[in-house]
């Protein structure tokens, strides 16, 4: 059997960003999403989690962007490594406001996957086990062919494996649970209705997230700090596709949320 969670990053980023998640789960395919506990439209979207209770909610742990957080990755690997960061209290006081506002997450994934470094990992799989969230995402791609995706990410995709055994490790000795694959890193951003079908004929057998990042492109989302903005539209344009559909029921695959895995 085929499933596929279809989860969409930075609920809470911007309210058109929201506004799109709940269109591509209303309209679409989308079946569940993460919410930024420090985004700015974290009200709105707390709002729009009571009106569309159909809609599996996650956090999604942010340790890197705007401060008080270090701006790159890469200053957020030298923050942890230097212990200038207390990873645990950031994370935890994220998760505590996310349920203080009423939701009950099912699934935790990381802004820009930071959760691969391993002193993060570490703590988000504690805070796994501490909170009763099961579900972590494991960012591995599955294999693509190389058309339509830059070398650079397939180049960082493949590296990613590395330190996929260790992961693995973490996650079970927590009793954290995942899906058996994970897609959608090497093409966020950069995929219409007619790659995603594709991508969804070629699902292997199992539960598969499918990461993505719909949202309407107005204003807020104008004038935020983020790479993805016009391409979040075009996300959603697929996610909402008709052709899209039609590959899920063509193949056999299951649209789920976590809370049915």
């Amino acid at each position: 059997m085929k499933s596929l969670v279809v989860n969409a990053d930075d609920f809470g980023f911007t309210p058109d960003v929201n506004q799109g998640i709940v269109e591509a789960h209303c309209n679409g395919i989308l079946t569940a999403t993460t919410l930024m506990a420090t985004g700015a439209a974290f009200d709105d979207a707390v709002r729009w989690s009571r009106e569309v209770p159909t809609l599996d909610i996650g956090c999604h742990l942010v340790l890197v962007g705007d401060p008080p957080y270090p701006a790159t990755v890469a200053k957020l690997t030298r923050a942890v490594f230097l212990k200038q960061i207390d990873v645990r209290q950031e994370l935890s006081n994220q998760v505590r406001k996310i349920l203080k506002a009423g939701i009950r997450p099912t699934h935790l994934d990381t802004h820009k996957h930071t959760h691969l470094l391993p002193p993060v990992l570490d703590q988000v799989a504690r805070i796994s086990e501490e909170f009763q969230i099961p579900w972590v995402r494991r960012p591995f791609d599955l294999p693509l062919t190389p058309g339509g995706v830059s070398l650079a990410k397939r180049t960082v995709s493949k590296t990613l494996r590395v330190v996929r055994s260790r992961f693995m490790r973490v996650l079970q000795s927590h009793g954290c649970r995942s899906t058996d694959h994970f897609a959608g890193f090497q093409i966020t951003g950069n995929y219409d209705a007619r790659s995603l079908a594709a991508l969804i004929r070629a699902l292997p057998e199992g539960s598969t997230e499918f990461m993505c990042h719909p949202g309407i492109f107005g204003d807020d989302l104008r004038a935020a700090p983020t790479r993805l903005k016009e391409s979040r539209e075009q996300e959603l344009r697929a996610l909402t596709s008709k052709e899209v559909r039609l590959a899920l029921e063509e193949s056999q695959v299951r649209l789920v949320r976590y809370r049915d895995l």
